[in-house]
């Protein structure tokens, strides 16, 4: 995994994500915003990840920051997951990899030998003038929320 300190402003956005919810980077000015980009809902590493942000979510909440979860999964997908597994955060789903696209997390990927184009498992931290402050590419689930909510802790 490699975590990279940035400091470049991060272009508006906005998305559909469960709760019947519109996420717009306008709307969460004033906050930290953690972005975990995932390949997919109800897997192993996806599920596991996702309870790691869930477990540390007080903390980060003390620290004024969202949390979002993004993959290519339908918002009924989304819902479901969120709610088996007791996630306080909000899921995007980015079905036309519009975010994808502009966090640059689309990669090729090799699975039982063949290749295809998937969600390279990857963390944004925004401060809270919506300025990139640092980017985890390749992230291995184990231990990265706590990586994650350090860096908060610095901003």
């Amino acid at each position: 995994m490699s975590s990279v300190v940035l400091n470049k402003p991060v272009p508006a956005f906005e998305a559909e994500a469960t709760g019947e919810q519109t996420v717009r980077l306008a709307d969460l000015a004033g906050k930290n915003i953690v972005i975990y980009f995932y390949p997919k809902d109800n897997t192993p590493g996806c599920t596991t990840e996702g309870q790691d942000f869930r477990d540390r979510m007080p903390l980060f909440s003390e620290l004024d920051t969202e949390i979002f979860g993004v993959s290519r999964d339908s918002l009924r997908t989304h819902e479901n997951f969120r709610a088996r597994h007791g996630f306080p955060f909000h899921l995007i789903s980015d079905t036309d990899e519009t975010l994808c696209k502009l966090f640059d997390v689309i990669k090729l990927k090799k699975m039982y030998g063949k290749e295809h184009l998937g969600i390279e498992r990857s963390t944004f931290l925004i401060d809270k003038e919506g300025v990139l402050r640092q980017e985890w590419r390749g992230v291995k689930v184990k231990g990265h929320a706590d990586e994650v909510l350090e860096a908060v802790k610095s901003l």
